[in-house]
């Protein structure tokens, strides 16, 4: 049984009969009364946030889970098939379970977060950033910048779309982040 003083990013805790990963945390010293941690947890079954506060020293029920790496073969009617990297051991899992699923492609990495005690799969999340070819964005027009933004719709190989500054052109490859979906740079073959 873990305290306040053990939490740290990324912790996995047991909290009102649900699995919940610490987003964000922050110790408070007031002035006047007893000392709190203001958390923000995200629920690992629905992936909503709370923001909940303890009060200093209040006994926490960590929960082990193990990061695992395996990698995406395909996806049928089961849903999603993993094979772990080192045991080829293979899982299917759901789509709701992995985030940013549209930008998982065949082959893709990923690291599966595993329940230790009980072994079931609690969810799958993409690396930072992913490297996607572009295979259908319109042209863009020189001078066309007039707008506040400089931005055009590109679909990548994925079947997402996503925006992207006006020099990128069918056929390149863009670096994406994974965490909202957005451009951050053309990478040279």
């Amino acid at each position: 049984m873990a305290t306040t003083a053990d939490i740290r990013n990324g912790m996995c805790i047991e909290y009102n009969d649900q699995l919940y990963t610490i987003v964000q945390f922050q110790h408070v010293k007031p002035g006047k009364g007893p000392a709190f941690v203001r958390t923000k947890l995200k629920n690992i079954t629905t992936g909503r946030t709370n923001e909940v506060t303890f009060t200093a020293g209040h006994k926490i029920n960590e929960t082990r889970v193990e990061r695992r790496p395996y990698q995406f073969l395909y996806k049928d009617d089961l849903g999603y098939h993993f094979m772990h990297r080192e045991t080829y051991e293979q899982i299917s899992i759901t789509e709701e379970l992995i985030n940013n699923v549209n930008l998982l492609k065949e082959g893709g990495e990923v690291e599966m977060v595993v329940h230790a005690d009980t072994e079931t799969p609690l969810y799958a999340e993409l690396s930072p950033t992913v490297v996607m070819e572009i295979t259908y964005t319109e042209p863009g027009v020189r001078g066309d910048t007039s707008s506040t933004s400089s931005l055009k719709q590109a679909t990548i190989e994925t079947g997402a779309t996503i925006m992207v500054p006006l020099f990128c052109n069918q056929g390149d490859k863009i670096r994406i982040n994974t965490v909202d979906n957005s451009y951050m740079e053309r990478v040279k073959e």
